[in-house]
């Protein structure tokens, strides 16, 4: 199991379920969503998403908000970018990747009950990141349990 973690190789052969790799590409395809949503909506997601009040902000505040959200998409399309990388080129790093999502996913939860947002209603987002969890977690048991062994004969394809 760490040999799929940590694969000697970094190249294109995946060894887990395909079904992982069809996950990756849905994961893929709301960071590069989500990254642009926040980069080019108005309020960056703050108050339509979040539900952050930002019409009770000072001018300034709200600003700082919105300009907080807009380097949050740029991370998230930047991520969402080598996701594409990593499922065009290296699909070997698939299985670490979700972990590492699976663990920031984690992370977030903590933070959150740490460091609570004031919003006017429940986030829109918390339903989505509950989602997210579920398909990190499914990916990666998906991505290290079946598939072709380490051993196995080359073109001997994953399920």
């Amino acid at each position: 199991m760490l040999s799929r973690l940590l694969p000697a190789h970094l190249d294109n052969d995946f060894r887990g379920y395909k079904a992982a790799i069809w996950i990756f590409a849905l994961i893929t395809a709301m960071k590069l969503g989500l990254g642009l949503v926040h980069i080019f909506s108005a309020d960056g997601g703050a108050q339509t998403l979040s539900h952050i009040p930002l019409d009770s902000y000072s001018a300034g505040a709200a600003q700082n908000v919105v300009g907080l959200f807009a380097r949050m998409g740029l991370e998230q399309l930047l991520l969402g970018a080598l996701f594409v990388v990593v499922l065009l080129r290296y699909r070997a790093l698939i299985p670490l990747i979700f972990l590492l999502a699976l663990v920031a996913q984690a992370g977030a939860f903590v933070l959150a009950a740490c460091k609570p947002l004031s919003l006017t209603v429940s986030s829109g987002a918390a339903p989505m990141h509950l989602v997210l969890s579920a398909l990190y977690l499914a990916g990666l048991a998906l991505s290290l349990l079946g598939g072709k062994s380490a051993g196995a004969p080359p073109g001997a394809g994953a399920r």
